[in-house]
């Protein structure tokens, strides 16, 4: 279903390429992604290189994450993070929003801007979702939760439900903090993750090959 929803869409400059063309991922996100504390190669963006590169992928994933960013702050530099005109872009946003108690209201109205953006665009995207602290309160954690879910059935974008799956509360895949992912931790990220990645990366070349 996710490769039939992008064959579809018409045509777009930075897709219409030879097939073995290398392929821009931008991760646009927070400490999540931005590699938090973590050595040179040790992060989200380089670790889902190597990832694909092991896969035959011909791909560069750039790092267009900031850390401590909210979904204002990406709403805001929307612009600047498409600037190498990505061919496919996973949005990992709203965890800053969470931890900060930001009305999930707000939350929801940036991440549909900047979904729709990328929809007029024609830049495919995968949604990578976040999910309340209990401590928060129900009324916020349901509020919260359902954002994801919703936007991704509005736009017809793939979801990714929650960033940190298979991570989160396990000390062993956490820094100190017990909030970011170690090393380790961006490897089961990346392992978890990474077959929809290359999904979405299979029905984009098959449409780069139809194109050609």
């Amino acid at each position: 279903m996710l490769c039939a929803a992008l064959l579809v869409a018409s045509p777009r400059p930075s897709i219409a390429k030879t097939a073995d063309a290398p392929l821009r991922i931008a991760v646009i996100g927070d400490s999540l992604s931005a590699g938090y504390q973590l050595a040179a190669g040790d992060g989200f963006t380089d670790q889902l290189q190597v990832w694909l590169g092991k896969k035959g992928i011909n791909a560069t994933v750039l790092n267009a994450a900031v850390s401590g960013d909210t979904t204002s702050g990406g709403r805001a530099r929307l612009d600047w993070a498409l600037a190498e005109t990505p061919d496919l872009v996973i949005l990992e946003l709203g965890a800053n929003d969470m931890l900060r108690g930001i009305r999930p209201s707000v939350t929801g109205e940036n991440l549909a801007a900047m979904i729709a953006a990328l929809k007029r665009r024609q830049i495919p995207l995968l949604l990578a979702g976040m999910l309340a602290a209990p401590n928060l309160g129900r009324d916020y954690e349901a509020e919260f939760n359902a954002i994801y879910p919703r936007l991704a059935k509005q736009y017809g974008v793939p979801l990714y439900p929650f960033f940190l799956d298979g991570v989160a509360l396990k000390p062993a895949l956490q820094l100190a903090d017990g909030m970011h992912p170690n090393a380790a931790g961006v490897a089961e990220i990346v392992r978890r993750i990474g077959p929809l990645v290359e999904q979405l990366i299979g029905a984009i070349m098959a449409r780069r090959a139809k194109e050609s």
